[in-house]
């Protein structure tokens, strides 16, 4: 690179092939290794080559069998060294000078950040699963910190950068290590080793912030801003490079994020959710049968991203004109697309109600209470685990177990069926007392058998109740800075409101189903406590005309 550090690469071509062979080029650039030490080849190139590309994976700076240093996802350094890596491919004697940048996470979200160079050769991205804007959609949702994937993923990817593989107990696997680079490749893999050895672990830093323009002491004076691709979507916008992105409703906040990206970006765009875990590996619909198929399966999807390369090589993407988003409905088991967000759609607001009602009609003034637990925890195989390391299944159960612990309010059965697509939005009208809080609402269908469904959830940190009404997303609901500036801790017995959006989400209910919404102060399982010391918060909900209600 031109600050003289070196970048790890592997090109894998059809074998047998002439070095003067003319191939369309994909490229990945991660930071899990881009393949094993003993094996000739990677998972990409595996999925890819046979299908005539070549394909070139590269370790980004600072992990693998690269130099440098990673102190943080997506440095400014990092994300330079795509134009030099394009350059390079470009110049290559078996390169037709075309590139699709493409990825599953990690590499998704490097993919977002090719297109943000604007290179000549970079031809389209297939960003899979990606945190667009990382703070909101997996590290701080609602501005609370994700303490356990922070924790678990920060330290495994440490760990990878020593030359260690570790499961997510953080107990050691065994594994040949990376795979060097060239004849003198053990003597240049141990020296890279040594550069990467000093860096903190990025938990570190994770743990040093509270806002999104907070500068941790580990990250060389980045906030997480600077990491953002959402933050850049002018520059993407300028490079007009096609665009197909995956999302899925149960993937932490990546249907959230897939969501601002069509509403943001003007590059021709597939946007594409549907009920999925973190990868598209496994699908889950809580409102149909267990274990029934919903296309489309990975494979599919694979077939599908390959389709949209060839597009990107021949020109066609280039040409499309627009966006379109395509979205799966829990429930009905339908597929449908639209080329505007949000929907065309009647709001119905329904109040939190004296004797755990939801009532499309508030009632008398009062309130409901409920001491924090900083115990209460939540399932483990939530959207948030399988977006941290585990790539696990996910699954709420029966939401009924938590009500212990929870004020649930249930509303009475459906007279008809209803539709709830986009993003929910929750008022809280709560009276705390201390001068911060975390709240969580979460949105649930209740079947007729009594059985309680996950829908969708949000989360909100009082400290960032401030409303930020020139956002560019407001038309989604209420938005949020997370900036130090707009801060507004609570005042222990004064009644604040606290609104906020929902992940999204589209759903159909049956009539006979009702809507259930759930109320917590905690969830220990996944997200820090807050306030982090001292007594948990006691907390009244109000009611009536001004109360808490959702629409």
């Amino acid at each position: 690179m031109r600050d003289g550090v070196r970048i790890a690469l592997d090109v894998v071509r059809p074998e047998d092939e002439g070095v003067d062979t003319k191939r369309d080029s994909i490229l990945v650039m991660t930071r899990y290794w881009r393949g094993l030490k003993g094996q000739a080849s990677n998972q990409w190139a595996d999925l890819l080559v046979p299908h005539g590309y070549a394909v070139v994976v590269g370790d980004v700076r600072g992990t693998g069998a690269s130099f440098g240093v990673w102190p943080h996802h997506r440095t400014r350094d990092e994300t330079l060294d795509f134009t030099e890596v394009l350059d390079w491919i470009v110049a290559q004697r078996w390169s037709t000078g075309r590139v699709v940048g493409y990825g599953l996470s990690y590499t998704a979200n490097t993919a977002d950040w090719m297109a943000e160079r604007n290179h000549p050769a970079l031809k389209g991205i297939v960003p899979r699963f990606t945190d667009y804007d990382p703070y909101e959609d997996i590290w701080f949702p609602g501005g609370i910190r994700n303490a356990f994937v922070g924790e678990r993923w920060g330290n495994r990817v440490k760990s990878l950068d020593r030359n260690v593989k570790v499961n997510e107990d953080g107990e050691r696997e065994p594994s040949p290590g990376v795979r060097p680079v060239g004849q003198a490749g053990e003597a240049d893999l141990a020296a890279a080793l040594r550069d990467h050895e000093p860096v903190p672990s990025v938990w570190e830093g994770f743990q040093q912030v509270t806002f999104k323009d907070d500068r941790p002491s580990t990250w060389g004076g980045s906030s997480m801003l600077d990491w953002s691709a959402m933050e850049v979507a002018d520059k993407v916008s300028r490079s007009g490079t096609a665009i197909q992105n995956w999302a899925g409703w149960f993937d932490s906040g990546t249907a959230h994020g897939a969501i601002r990206r069509f509403l943001r970006l003007s590059n021709p765009m597939n946007v594409i959710i549907g009920p999925w875990n973190h990868g598209g590996r496994v699908s889950w619909d809580p409102l149909r049968a267990d274990g029934e198929a919903i296309p489309p399966a990975r494979p599919a999807q694979q077939a599908n991203d390959i389709r949209f390369a060839d597009a990107c090589f021949n020109g066609q993407a280039a040409c499309e004109v627009g966006k379109v988003l395509h979205y799966y409905t829990l429930g009905e088991g339908a597929w449908k697309s639209t080329r505007s967000w949000p929907l065309p759609a009647t709001r119905r607001r329904w109040y939190m109600a004296s004797g755990s009602r939801l009532s499309s009609s508030a009632d008398e003034t009062g309130f409901d209470s409920l001491q924090v637990d900083s115990a209460l925890g939540d399932v483990a195989s939530n959207r948030w685990d399988t977006n941290g390391g585990s790539g696990g299944p996910v699954d709420y159960g029966d939401r009924r177990q938590f009500d212990a612990a929870r004020l649930a309010y249930t509303s009475e059965p459906l007279t008809g069926d209803i539709e709830i697509t986009g993003h929910p939005v929750v008022q809280l009208n709560v009276t705390s007392t201390r001068e911060d809080g975390a709240f969580f609402a979460y949105l649930e269908a209740l079947t007729p058998e009594g059985v309680s469904c996950y829908l969708t959830e949000g989360q909100l940190r009082a400290l960032h109740r401030k409303v930020w009404n020139k956002s560019p997303f407001s038309v989604l609901g209420p938005q949020h800075t997370y900036l130090k500036r707009d801060a507004e801790p609570l005042i222990p017995g004064e009644a604040a409101i606290l609104t906020f959006t929902l992940h999204p989400i589209s759903a159909r209910l049956p009539a006979g189903y009702r809507l259930r919404v759930c109320l917590a102060g905690s969830d220990k399982t996944t997200f820090a406590n807050v306030p982090a010391e001292g007594q948990p918060p006691f907390l009244q909900f109000h009611r009536g005309p001004a109360g808490c209600y959702i629409d």
